[in-house]
């Protein structure tokens, strides 16, 4: 408890550096954009004043470190800034895509964990012999598959061939409709899933093996203890750490993938939300999509840590 406790309070101290870091670069980067957002504001036609003024208002003609000071006092106020015609603001679009590419991360990150978790236990039990050769093979095959090149293959197969899922339409919440929530999700989510779930099947594989040849594994098993039940709770549980660790990496790759495969199958997350500020010119909304996520990926890495802490017991008891 003291480990976990120490390492809570070393992130919460480091974590305003890194969000102070996060945003400095997000913002010193997007503000290379040659898009004057006073036009994208007021469109082509207004007059070289009224764009003046909206700069002005909008403190566009102050220095950068300024105008960075002014964003991070918005932001902490929870001000991403407006964009579009109509001054939509940025916090209003990212409040209700966010969720969306958050449910189909963890969705991935589910199917990804129970597969390499099948396999990986699979393979390492009946190491050398064919159902570890066949894992091998088809582990080798999805992380070698691009979530978009499969993306696609679903769409043809399930939705055009078959028709039993949808690649497009509505979303509906899941307590309205369960069955259409899971079935909407559910292509896009396999998509998501499949190539993190042949690495981090490996990853399992590796985890067990190593701990099956320890010497407690085969005293217990010589004293008699049936070979499941010493598998069943100690093997398994020792061998998580590995996979735990690995798995904190994975959520940011689960992560960045969701924003492509959202586009892919129209879901209104915030990769429908990136493309649509990068296509419309809107550099406000591509900068709060941008930090959103960059912030989310590491305040997830510090969840990842603890855990790592909670099931390791000798780091638990330092």
């Amino acid at each position: 408890m003291n480990a976990l406790l120490r390492l809570t309070g070393r992130r919460l101290v480091q974590l305003p550096v890194m969000i102070l870091g996060i945003t400095f670069l997000v913002f010193v980067v997007m503000s290379f954009s040659k898009i004057d957002p006073a036009i994208t504001a007021l469109g082509e036609s207004s007059s070289l004043e009224a764009r003046a003024a909206y700069r002005l208002q909008h403190g566009l003609d102050e220095p950068l470190l300024v105008r960075y000071w002014n964003f991070l006092v918005g932001m902490v106020q929870g001000d991403l800034g407006t964009f579009s015609a109509r001054q939509t603001p940025v916090v209003d679009e990212v409040t209700r895509a966010f969720p969306i590419t958050l449910q189909l991360t963890f969705l991935g990150l589910l199917i990804a964990v129970v597969i390499a978790a099948l396999l990986g236990v699979t393979a390492a039990l009946y190491r050398d012999r064919w159902p570890d050769q066949a894992i091998r093979f088809l582990s080798v095959i999805s992380l070698a598959t691009p979530s978009f090149w499969l993306a696609v293959l679903l769409i043809q197969s399930a939705t055009l061939k078959l028709g039993i899922l949808p690649a497009s339409g509505p979303l509906p919440a899941f307590g309205d409709d369960p069955a259409g929530y899971l079935a909407r999700f559910a292509l896009p989510a396999f998509a998501l899933g499949v190539p993190v779930a042949g690495s981090l099947t490996r990853v399992v594989r590796t985890a067990v093996v190593e701990e099956l040849d320890k010497d407690y594994v085969r005293t217990a098993i010589g004293a008699g203890i049936p070979r499941a039940e010493v598998v069943g709770r100690n093997v398994l549980r020792n061998a998580l750490i590995t996979p735990i660790t690995v798995l904190g990496l994975r959520i940011g790759y689960l992560m960045g993938g969701a924003v492509v495969i959202e586009i892919i199958f129209a879901l209104p997350g915030m990769g429908t939300l990136i493309l649509n500020g990068v296509t419309n010119n809107e550099p406000n909304l591509v900068q709060g999509v941008t930090l959103t996520v960059a912030l989310a990926f590491v305040i997830i890495n510090i969840v990842v840590d603890m855990l790592y802490v909670l099931v390791n017991p000798r780091i638990r008891t330092v």
